[in-house]
This record gives C-alpha cells, sequence and structure tokens, in this order.
C-alpha cells in the first residue's frame, strides 16, 4: 500500500522520509521547455500528425464564429477577434505549458476590452494587451503562477457568472435588434434605461433569428453533440436571411467585411502618459488571463491525466498577448471551452492548437467575404449561449448552501463584478475568503487548545486497541491512501491536488483519510471532486474516511456523493471494502 502524507496547514508535503531520498528539483529549463518539444521528443509521426489536424479542424470550426462574436461584444471588429485566434493561438500552442491548450479571445475579457476601448481607444487596447504580456511574462519568468492558485473557489464561480450576466446583457441590443439614439453604455445601470427607451425600434425578424440559433445549438448538442452546432447556426441563420430578405444588421453592413488578409505588425503609439493610463487595464488583463488560462490547463489536466507547467504556460500567454496587440488583435488567453473541444476531439499535443490557427488564417485568406452575410443577432445568440455555459449554476446553487461564508464571498464577488469592477471584485472577494478563514482557524483552534503542538510518546500499552503489524498492509501496491492533515482549505488546495496528480493510475482502489482534518472549504471539497471525477473515468473507487458531518455536507454539496465516492469511518473499514485489512 502506498501512502503520500499531506498537510496542507501549511507542513510538510509530499512522500516521508522512509520512502527515500527525494530527487532533485527540476531545472529552470525544464520548467520552462514547451509541451511541443515534450511531444516531440515522445516521437511524433503520421498517426499523431492525422489526428492533431482533425482536433485543429474541429476546434477552429469552433472558434470561427466566437473568435467573431467576442470581438464584436468587445468594441472591436470581427476580423481582430480572427487575428487574435490566429496570432495568439499559435503563440500559445508553439510556446506554452500546456500539451492541449487552446488559445483565443475569451468571453471573460469582453467586459474589461470593452471598457478600455471606451476609454483609451484601439491604440490604448493595443498598448494594453502588449503591457499585460510583459507582466504575465515577468509572473512567469518569477514562478508567481503557483500563487494564481491561491484565489477561492467562490471567487472564482462568482466573477464568472458575473462575467456572465454582463455579457448577455450587453448582446440585448443585437438581440432585439434596437437602434439606440444614443451610444449604449457600458454600466449596467446606465444601460437600461438607455435600452428601454429604445423598445419603440425593436425589430421581431432579430429576435426569432437569435432564438433559432440558440435553439439550434441547443438542440444539436442534446442529438448531435459531434456536430459544430455554433457554426450550423450561423450559417444556417446567414443563409435564412438571404433568402428571405430580412432587414438585419450583417457583419458587412457594421462593420465593411473582414479583410482577406493579416496587418503586417506595429508598435502602438507610445508615451510615458498613455502607458500609466492604461497600466491599470493591462494588470487586470493580466490577472485574469493568468487566472482565465491556468483555469483552462487545469480542466485539460482533468481530461486527459497530464500535468501543465503553469509558468511556462504564463510565459507563452504573455509572448501571444504581445503578439496578438502587435497584429492588431485583443487580449489572448486559455479557452476552456475550445481546449475541451481539442481533447474530446482526439488530439495528441499542441500541433493540432498550432493547425487550428493555420485552418482560421486559411479561412481570412480564401473565405472572409462569406463573413460579410452573418448576422449579428445570429453572434449574439452565439454569446447567449456562451453565456448560459460560462455560468456555473450547480456550483453556484450549491455554494449558496452549504455555508455563509461561502456564500457572502461569492455573493460579494458576483455583485461587485457586475456593479463595479472585476478586479475590485476578485480582490474583495479574495480579502473576505481569507478574513474567513482565520475565523475558523480561530474556532478551531479554541477547540482543540487540548492538543500538544508536539505529539506525546505513548507505551505501546496506551489504549488498548494495538493491534500486531500485517508488513503485507505497506507492500500492497493495489490500494493508495492519501491522509491529509491539517486544514484544507483554497491555500492549499493546489498543493494538494498537485500532489493527488501525482497518485498512480493503475491501482484497484484510492482511500483519502480526513481524520486528521479541522475543516474544509468550498476549495477544498472542489479539488476532491476534480479528484473522484478523474478516479470516476479510469474505474478507480474512492473512498473518503474521517469525515466529520460538517464536511460530509460541504461535499455532498459539490456532488461527492456514492456511487461517485463511498465513505467509510476508518481506513480499515475501507480496506475491508477494497477487499484488504490493516492492522
Amino acid at each position: 500500500m502506498r501512502r503520500l502524507l499531506d498537510n496542507p496547514g501549511g507542513g510538510k508535503m509530499g512522500p516521508t522520509a522512509s520512502e527515500g531520498p527525494k530527487s532533485a528539483g527540476p531545472r529552470f529549463r525544464e520548467l520552462f521547455t514547451p509541451k511541443l518539444v515534450t511531444v516531440l521528443q515522445e516521437g511524433y509521426g503520421l498517426r499523431q500528425l492525422q489526428a492533431d489536424a482533425m482536433a485543429g479542424l474541429t476546434v477552429a470550426i469552433v472558434a470561427l464564429p466566437l473568435s467573431m462574436a467576442i470581438a464584436i461584444a468587445s468594441g472591436a471588429t470581427p476580423a481582430q477577434g480572427l487575428y487574435t485566434s490566429i496570432v495568439g493561438g499559435f503563440l500559445i500552442s508553439l510556446l506554452g505549458g500546456s500539451r492541449f491548450q487552446i488559445g483565443g479571445p475569451a468571453g471573460a475579457f469582453i467586459v474589461l476590452v470593452a471598457a478600455t476601448v471606451h476609454a483609451h481607444g484601439m491604440d490604448g487596447l493595443f498598448l494594453a494587451t502588449i503591457l499585460a504580456g510583459l507582466i504575465l511574462i515577468a509572473i512567469g519568468l518569477l514562478q508567481l503562477g503557483s500563487y494564481i492558485k491561491f484565489i477561492p473557489y467562490p471567487v472564482t464561480v462568482g466573477f464568472t457568472a458575473g462575467i456572465a450576466v454582463i455579457i448577455a446583457t450587453s448582446q440585448l441590443k443585437d438581440l432585439f435588434g434596437l437602434s439606440l439614439a444614443v451610444p449604449e453604455p457600458a454600466e449596467l445601470l446606465d444601460k437600461i434605461p438607455v435600452l428601454w427607451s429604445a423598445l419603440p425600434t425593436f425589430q421581431p425578424a432579430s429576435l426569432l433569428v437569435s432564438a433559432g440559433v440558440i435553439a439550434v445549438i441547443a438542440a444539436l448538442r442534446k442529438f448531435r453533440p459531434s456536430w459544430p452546432g455554433m457554426l450550423i447556426a450561423v450559417a444556417g441563420a446567414a443563409a435564412i436571411s438571404i433568402l428571405l430578405h430580412l432587414p438585419l444588421d450583417t457583419i458587412g453592413s457594421r462593420f465593411g467585411g473582414i479583410p482577406s488578409s493579416i496587418p503586417l505588425p506595429s508598435f502602438p503609439p507610445m508615451t510615458l502618459e498613455k502607458v500609466q493610463a492604461v497600466l491599470p487595464s493591462a494588470m487586470s488583463f493580466a490577472l485574469l488571463g493568468s487566472i482565465e488560462s491556468l483555469l483552462s490547463a487545469v480542466v485539460a489536466d482533468g481530461m486527459t491525466g497530464r500535468r501543465h507547467r503553469s509558468n511556462c504556460e504564463l510565459v507563452a500567454q504573455g509572448v501571444a498577448n504581445i503578439g496578438s496587440g502587435l497584429f492588431g488583435g485583443i487580449c489572448v488567453t486559455g479557452a476552456i471551452a475550445r481546449t475541451a473541444t481539442n481533447v474530446r476531439a482526439g488530439a495528441h499535443g499542441p500541433v493540432s492548437g498550432i493547425l487550428h490557427a493555420a485552418f482560421l488564417l486559411l479561412f481570412i485568406l480564401f473565405a472572409a467575404p462569406l463573413a460579410s452575410y452573418i448576422p449579428l443577432a445570429s453572434l449574439a445568440g452565439v454569446l447567449v449561449v456562451v453565456c448560459w455555459n460560462m455560468a456555473e449554476k450547480q456550483a453556484f446553487a450549491s455554494l449558496l448552501r452549504v455555508s455563509r461564508g461561502d456564500a457572502l464571498v461569492l455573493l460579494a464577488t458576483f455583485l461587485l463584478t457586475i456593479f463595479r469592477s472585476l478586479t475590485e471584485a476578485i480582490l474583495v472577494g479574495f480579502a473576505i475568503g481569507s478574513a474567513l478563514f482565520i475565523h475558523r482557524m480561530s474556532k478551531t483552534t479554541a477547540i482543540e487548545t487540548h492538543v500538544p503542538f508536539v505529539s506525546e510518546d505513548e507505551a505501546d500499552s496506551h489504549g488498548g486497541d494495538r493491534t500486531p503489524y500485517d508488513q503485507a498492509v505497506a507492500t500492497n501496491s493495489d490500494v493508495v491512501i492519501l491522509r491529509i492533515s491539517g486544514v484544507f482549505f483554497f491555500g492549499a488546495a493546489a498543493s494538494i491536488g498537485s500532489a493527488f496528480d501525482r497518485v498512480v493510475d493503475r491501482q484497484r482502489a484510492l482511500i483519502i483519510d480526513f481524520l486528521a482534518v479541522p475543516f474544509l472549504d468550498s476549495s477544498g471539497a472542489h479539488t476532491i471532486e476534480l479528484l473522484a471525477a478523474k478516479a470516476h473515468r479510469k474505474g478507480l473507487p474512492v473512498y473518503l474516511t474521517g469525515t466529520s458531518h460538517a464536511m460530509r455536507l460541504e461535499l455532498f454539496a459539490h456532488g461527492l456523493k456514492p456511487p461517485l465516492v463511498h465513505y467509510d469511518r476508518t481506513v480499515e473499514t475501507a480496506l475491508r471494502r477494497t477487499g484488504r485489512r490493516t492492522s
């Protein structure tokens, strides 16, 4: 049996000293070796290229309407969205630390990009994007990527849901075909009266097209999940609007179409005053980009069992943002939905991301005029679907039910994202989460003051429950036992998750013991949820032992119920269920 002793409260992590000397840590060069190099060193042939080509084409088909829709919602042109996916997506796959990451414009950036364009113009956006890239490179080279994972889970769910609400409201104009007498305000409270006053200009055709696009995407996702629902829906909407001569705004009527080439790289105008003006936006881009890209990499890891290199990934994200800004694109990051599509399409490695960028480039070179016929109402429908998928509705509801503290962090982040700013929401959410952790720690300390700081020696007969040692227990490689000791909270979740990733896959059972855990928060429960889902996909049963009533409530709220996991009072009873017994 293999034991991995973890102390999320700040003690020693990893194998015990009895397992032998620890190997030397990886060198700096190894930590920043792109995954593309790793894949090529493994051996890359025609079979792998075919798999990557099919996956790259699949992702390009998904990315084509999304890139244009996100760019339009951000206050940019549809061509800029494609430039972002081509240049940024290519550089992320070329240099990144994630094997399956797909880069491009992301819905989470719409709010920040639109605000930057409104305040500083398009040149200000390019400059902020380049500066964000430099900040990301610095974060990665200083190996600070691990600290990004310290953000509490309720904060992530809260700001993601808040962004989804803002994006959805930004699409109301095109959804209903409204004509505004004044420019559309960025703030939600200012936007609603302007949209209300424009109701007399409502166009039923716009709503019907948007609703049709949403319905087609939903239907294909349910009955034909392997089909490119978004592209089919948008192409169908364009065909119907042409055949029926619908009076709808299109990409051609509003933006003059898409150029059949990519612009040459150029630096935006740069002065010290301009840099100081856009620096807050650049820092927001870098913060959100690091969070989104690492979340996307974690999703890919969970789906494939591989592990990404976070600091190498952040350096690649930085280079990609610099490249996107130079070529007239907008902010680029790892896109969770497109990365998941890449994995499901059978990608072998980063070559699929490079080919996805190449396929989009071919579209611009040979088929750009076709995009002029796409109705903007159809792209608004696409973004409504994106918002629905972004908002983690089940996670949001469970966090509200489980704990008042988590609910407070969640709602504060959610509301501040909508009514104030994303950066402020993340900072306040993190501060509240930290304060709640200190409060919980103080309660735990008060309850357990009788426990000595250093364990005291005990006689062999102490307690009367000593049983003979069975050496077969320590040598059985069929069962892995993970013993967690200390507070399992958001600050430890990343370290524990990394330790879990090192668990060998070819085992018969996995036992996680919580006996020495005073409490765990939603971030800890979410980490166990990801591990259990990964084990379930591999057919590995998971047993949770030593959990208190409060822990079980938290774990149940995250879906950790039979048959996904099994609960036992002690490790010994769990071992009996796996066919082994300890003494």
